[in-house]
């Protein structure tokens, strides 16, 4: 999630303490072991604004991931099972009961902690994302399809397919055995993209004082606070010309030792210690230690390091230990690199029972795990007249301006390519705006939970907590694409798949961030809802989620998938 400029920011004033809400529990649910019947009903009660209580679905999950691969805490899934129900717009003095599950939902919400921090550990910038996120797709059937090529003649009822943009965007899509052109698609999307630190143009810096320094530009909100005395490793896509056929191909590297620190100034210093901060003067990383300067002997370049090509513009250590890594001999068939800096702490479990993981780039790459996860396992045999996507955008942090962000035509043209292929030679406006307007976006975006330390920032009753579900997000001023009929999908939706949502809004007297899904829905002209799995320290280098919460996006993108072509029939006049 992005946020607007702190000028646009009112002073806090007159802010009233946000009223705890209770939660009371089971002290002890049922066990899930053999002696107990799926068929027992249980309903655990959990205190919470607006929302009511259902007959979970759990007892009849199945694991997503053999035993040995889960976690082996038993209080998960006893908190999986006392989750609340699905969202209600009103309060209600007594538990409503909402419509039972009507598929069996084969998720269990623990399952997904493990490989979410996995995931997190093993893909640290948004190329590795993207490739790692390819490579899953493919393993389950998805085939991958070029922008330059023409797709009519690839495309197929029951098809699935994946098309990536610049190597950090993509889209993936299942065509629905029953498709037909002018039919609906069932669309979540989110940003894969993160606050970082990209390497400038030119790295390459002198020593200063004895260390060996690193040039570095922020991306949206990087080099913040946070950013200070972390272990800093360093990674991207690196460009490289094959010798042999003049080809240039992309080689992604990771270094993910720690590599890179940006030193605070000891509060002994007094005043030049509490900031404000130069991010070009006082921010810059050290990667080595050089006092050779002392005793005259001062370093020169390497010969084998040509004058003129793009590696004589960055640090000589790191074009070596890159090119090593990436099994180029030739320094100059490197014709240029894309590289950042990611915290090397990997993501893990957390808090006494393991029920929070702490991470760096939850923000957005929580819900985009989740979303393709879902994809992946949302039934061929669902919503068949449909075509499922999943959407993930470059460059939201910074507005979504660039060819692969979600201001571009990247998804509107696959739209377009889908609806032509199966018109069977009427394709034009009226086949495309029918298909648009059959059609439903779930912008997927981080949201705000809950900070003990500071409630009185946040709205009575809108205040999402961990490990409950999604929460919907609206703003009154059209920072979220929220409205009462795209809200009512998705809670029917959640009915249905017996999942929680919650629901976030900023006070008035505070900014707010926003999202792809306003510019997304207004550009291609689709209903749309903005909603997000909840998480703690919002763009800091370190962020906090739920260890249920990656699974709880999973059950009810799922949902979506499975249930938006029934769902959408009773929304028919909207």
């Amino acid at each position: 999630m992005y946020y607007v400029h702190e000028r646009d920011n009112k002073d806090f004033q007159g802010i009233q303490s946000l009223l705890s809400t209770d939660i009371t529990m089971m002290s002890d649910p049922p066990r899930r072991d053999s002696a107990f019947s799926p068929h027992e009903s249980f309903s655990p009660t959990l205190s919470l604004p607006y929302t009511h209580t259902i007959q979970p679905s759990i007892y009849n999950m199945t694991r997503k991931y053999n035993t040995t691969q889960g976690l082996d805490l038993p209080w998960a899934s006893q908190m999986s099972a006392q989750l609340p129900s699905a969202f209600m717009p009103v309060p209600a003095a007594q538990p409503v009961r909402a419509q039972a599950p009507i598929a069996n939902e084969a998720i269990r919400p623990e399952d997904y902690s493990k490989p979410y921090c996995e995931f997190m550990t093993s893909n640290p910038t948004i190329f590795h994302a993207v490739k790692s996120f390819s490579k899953q797709l493919e393993e389950h059937g998805y085939k991958q399809l070029s922008e330059r090529a023409v797709w009519t003649s690839e495309l197929k009822r029951g098809g699935k397919f994946y098309i990536t943009r610049n190597d950090s965007s993509l889209i993936a899509f299942n065509i629905g055995s029953k498709y037909e052109s002018g039919n609906g698609m069932a669309i979540v999307a989110g940003h894969v993209d993160a606050l970082t630190a990209k390497l400038k143009p030119v790295s390459k810096l002198p020593n200063k004082a004895g260390f060996q320094q690193l040039g570095v530009a922020p991306y949206a909100g990087g080099l913040g606070t946070t950013w200070w005395d972390r272990d800093l490793g360093i990674g991207g896509r690196v460009l490289v010309r094959d010798p042999e056929t003049g080809k240039v191909e992309t080689k992604l590297v990771k270094l993910d030792w720690p590599i890179a620190r940006i030193p605070t100034l000891a509060p002994h210093f007094g005043t030049p210690a509490n900031g404000p901060f130069n991010q070009e003067t006082e921010m810059v990383p050290v990667v080595g230690v050089d006092n050779s300067d002392l005793f005259g002997n001062a370093k020169t370049e390497s010969s084998d390091i040509k004058f003129g090509t793009f590696t004589s513009t960055q640090p000589e250590k790191l074009v070596k230990i890159i090119s090593k890594e990436i099994g180029v001999t030739d320094y100059s068939t490197i014709v240029n690199w894309e590289l950042e800096l990611f915290d090397t702490q990997p993501a893990q479990l957390g808090g006494l029972e393991k029920d929070m993981i702490f991470a760096g780039r939850i923000d957005d790459k929580l819900c985009c795990y989740a979303a393709q996860e879902a994809l992946i396992a949302s039934s061929d045999s669902t919503s068949p007249g449909t075509v499922k996507v999943v959407g993930m955008f470059d460059d939201e942090e910074i507005g979504s301006l660039l060819r692969q962000g979600a201001r571009s035509n990247f998804m509107s043209s696959v739209m377009e390519r889908i609806a032509e292929a199966f018109a069977k030679d009427n394709y034009g406006p009226n086949l495309l705006s029918q298909t648009v307007a059959n059609s439903f976006l779930v912008s997927s975006d981080v949201i705000h939970a809950v900070n003990p330390n500071f409630l009185n920032v946040y709205l009575e009753n809108h205040a999402p907590r961990l490990n409950v579900g999604v929460a919907v997000s609206t703003d009154s001023n059209g920072h979220m694409t929220t409205d009462s009929v795209s809200e009512g999908v998705l809670r029917r939706v959640a009915e249905r798949c017996g999942s929680t949502l919650q629901v976030f809004q900023i006070r008035n007297d505070s900014r707010s961030g926003g999202t792809i899904g306003p510019m997304t829905s207004a550009q291609i002209g689709m209903r749309a809802i903005d909603c997000g799995i909840p998480q703690l320290s919002m763009h800091s280098i370190r962020a906090t989620t739920g260890s249920l919460d990656p699974g709880l996006g999973v059950k009810l993108f799922k949902g979506f998938f499975d249930h938006y072509e029934e769902v959408d029939k009773e929304f028919a006049d909207f």
